[in-house]
C-alpha cells in the first residue's frame, strides 16, 4: 500500500466557504459484465465526477476473490492514481471515497476507504457524513480495550458495526442493528468478501443513490457520477434503509424506526453538482428556484446580474428570469485553481482571490451590478469581490445571497464553523452589508429556501440556518482529544 505524506492544504485562517465532507462510492461487476467492466477503473472515473465533495484525500478499496486491497492518500484523484495503481487492482467488487474533513485530522491515517479485518472476515468502509455521538462511543470502545489508528469518527461507525457483527448472523444484521447505537449523518458503503452495503441514515441526511450498467450495480452520493460511468439510475437509498448485493441479486432491509425524511438543504445551495439529481430535485432547478425567490423578495433597480463562480450562477440566472434584468458574466474563474489558498498578511490574501476570479470589465463597468452568491460564512473572500468589481468600474454593487444567514454550526457533515467565526453572528444584515461593502444585500428567507428543490421527495435540514435540528445535539461539535497538544488534556 502507497504510503507519502503531503503537505497540509488547510489554510490556517480558514475558507471563506463551506465544504461537505465526503463523496462516496460502490459498484458490483456481474461476472457477465466482468469483460468490460474493471471495479478499480469505474470507481476512479466515479471519484472524479464527485470531487467537489472532497479535495483532501481519496482512496479506492477492491475486493479480488475475499481478499481485499486498499490505495489511498492525501491529493486529488488524479495525484494519488494512475494508469499502472488501477491496472494492479483487479477484482470483482469495489468501493471509493474523496474526503474533505470537518472532524478528524487530515492526514493519510483518516483518509478512507477503512479497511478492517476481525474474526469473522473483513470488510472495507467508506462514510460521508458526521456522527454527533462519535466520542461518547469512542470512549466506551476505548474501556473495553479497543485500539484507535485515526482521528476520524469513520473509525467508531466500523468498530461499532464489528461488534454488532461479532452477535449476529450476516454484516447486513450488523449494520442495521448499529443504526440503533449511532446518532448523525451517514451514507456508506461496506464491502465484505461477499457482499456490496449500502446504508443511509434514518433522517437521510446526505444523499445516496443506486444505479445499474448491464447486471452490475452501483452506490453513490450523487446522479453525475452514474452519468459518468454510463450507468442507469434507479432510485435513492431511502433514509433508514440498508441494500445488499449478493451473488448479483439485491435485497432491502429497513430500520425499524420510522423518520421524517430531512435531507441537507444546502446539498442544493451549494454541495451536489448541478447535474445531479438529489432525492427526485434537480439541483440546477433548485439553485435557479432560488435566484427567483431572491428577486421576488430583494428586487432592486440594476442594469446586470452576474453570478459567482460556480455555485452563484444558476441562482443568479434564476434572479435574471424572475426580474427581468439581463444576466451577464462578470466574474472569470481560473479552472487551474481548485481551492482558494489563503496566505499571511493582506497582500498575499487579496492575491490569492485575484488568482482565483477576476472581473470582466467591459460588462460591469459604469453599471449597476447585482452580484449572486451561495453563502457569505466569514466576509473575507465576498469583500474582496466586491472590490475587485468596484476596480474594474462597477458603479453599484448589489449582493444577493441564495441562502439564509449561517447562524448556527452544523452536526451532519458540513464544516460551518464555530459561531464566533460567522460574520452573521450577532448582527444585522445592515451591519454585514457595511462590512462587505456592498451597496444592498438581501439573503434568501428560510421559507424560501425550503420550497427551493421542486419535487423533492423528502423535507429538509436548516439547522445552520434556524437552529432547529431534527435530532438532539451536543451544545458543541465534538473535536477528538487526539487532535490537540499534553498541555490541553493533561
Amino acid at each position: 500500500m502507497k504510503y507519502t505524506m503531503r503537505k497540509s492544504t488547510r489554510s490556517p485562517f480558514g475558507s471563506d466557504k463551506v465544504h461537505e465532507e465526503c463523496g462516496v462510492f460502490g459498484i458490483y461487476v456481474h461476472p457477465d459484465d466482468a469483460e468490460r467492466l474493471s471495479p478499480a477503473h469505474e470507481a476512479y472515473a466515479a471519484l472524479f465526477a464527485l470531487q467537489h465533495r472532497g479535495q483532501e484525500a481519496c482512496g479506492i478499496s477492491v475486493n479480488n476473490d475475499g481478499v481485499i486491497r486498499t490505495h489511498k492518500d492525501l491529493g486529488l484523484v488524479n495525484d494519488v492514481f494512475n494508469q499502472s495503481i488501477l491496472d494492479g487492482m483487479p477484482g470483482n467488487m469495489a468501493i471509493g471515497h474523496v474526503r474533505y474533513s470537518t472532524t478528524g485530522l487530515q492526514s493519510r491515517e483518516n483518509a478512507q476507504p477503512l479497511s478492517i479485518t476481525h474474526c469473522k472476515g473483513n470488510l472495507a468502509l467508506a462514510h460521508n457524513g458526521n456522527l454527533v455521538n462519535a466520542g461518547s462511543l469512542r470512549k466506551s470502545i476505548e474501556l473495553t480495550g479497543g485500539i484507535f489508528n485515526s482521528s476520524s469518527d469513520t473509525e467508531v461507525l466500523a468498530y461499532t458495526i464489528v461488534q454488532e457483527r461479532l452477535k449476529c448472523g450476516s454484516i447486513e444484521m450488523a449494520v442495521l442493528n448499529a443504526m440503533s447505537a449511532i446518532q448523525g449523518a451517514y451514507s456508506l458503503v461496506i464491502m465484505s468478501p461477499r457482499k456490496l452495503i449500502a446504508a443511509r441514515d434514518p433522517h437521510g441526511f446526505r444523499p445516496l443513490v443506486i444505479g445499474k450498467t448491464g447486471k452490475s450495480y452501483i452506490f453513490c452520493s450523487e446522479t453525475c457520477a452514474l452519468d459518468t460511468i454510463g450507468a442507469e439510475f434507479i432510485r435513492d437509498v431511502e433514509p433508514g434503509e440498508v441494500i445488499v448485493i449478493e451473488d448479483g441479486e439485491l435485497r432491502s432491509l429497513h430500520y425499524p424506526i420510522k423518520c421524517d425524511p430531512t435531507t441537507c438543504v444546502f446539498e442544493y445551495i451549494y454541495f451536489a453538482r448541478p447535474d445531479s439529481v438529489i432525492d427526485g430535485a434537480s439541483v440546477e432547478m433548485a439553485r435557479q428556484e432560488a435566484g427567483r425567490y431572491l428577486a421576488e423578495e430583494h428586487p432592486v433597480e440594476a442594469d446586470v446580474v452576474i453570478g459567482v463562480p460556480d455555485s452563484g450562477i444558476p441562482a443568479a440566472i434564476g434572479y435574471a428570469k424572475a426580474s427581468g434584468i439581463p444576466y451577464g458574466v462578470g466574474l472569470i474563474k481560473n479552472r487551474y485553481i481548485g481551492r482558494t489558498f489563503i496566505q499571511p498578511g493582506q497582500k498575499n490574501r487579496e492575491r490569492s482571490v485575484r488568482m482565483k476570479l477576476n472581473a470582466l470589465r467591459f460588462a460591469v463597468e459604469g453599471k449597476r451590478v447585482i452580484m449572486v452568491d451561495d453563502s457569505i460564512v466569514r466576509g473575507t473572500t465576498c469583500a474582496r469581490l466586491v472590490k475587485i468589481l468596484r476596480d474594474a468600474g462597477a458603479k453599484e454593487v448589489h449582493m444577493r445571497i441564495s441562502a439564509p444567514p449561517f447562524l448556527h454550526p452544523c452536526f451532519f457533515g458540513t464544516d460551518v464553523p464555530d459561531r464566533e467565526f460567522l460574520i452573521a453572528h450577532g448582527r444585522t444584515v445592515e451591519e454585514i452589508r457595511d462590512i462587505v461593502g456592498v451597496d444592498s444585500l438581501g439573503y434568501l428567507s428560510i421559507e424560501a429556501t425550503n420550497k427551493i428543490a421542486v419535487g423533492a421527495k423528502c423535507g429538509f435540514c436548516n439547522g445552520c440556518f434556524s437552529g432547529v435540528y431534527p435530532i438532539e445535539t451536543p451544545d458543541t461539535i465534538e473535536k477528538n482529544i487526539f487532535e490537540s497538544g499534553i498541555g490541553e488534556h493533561g
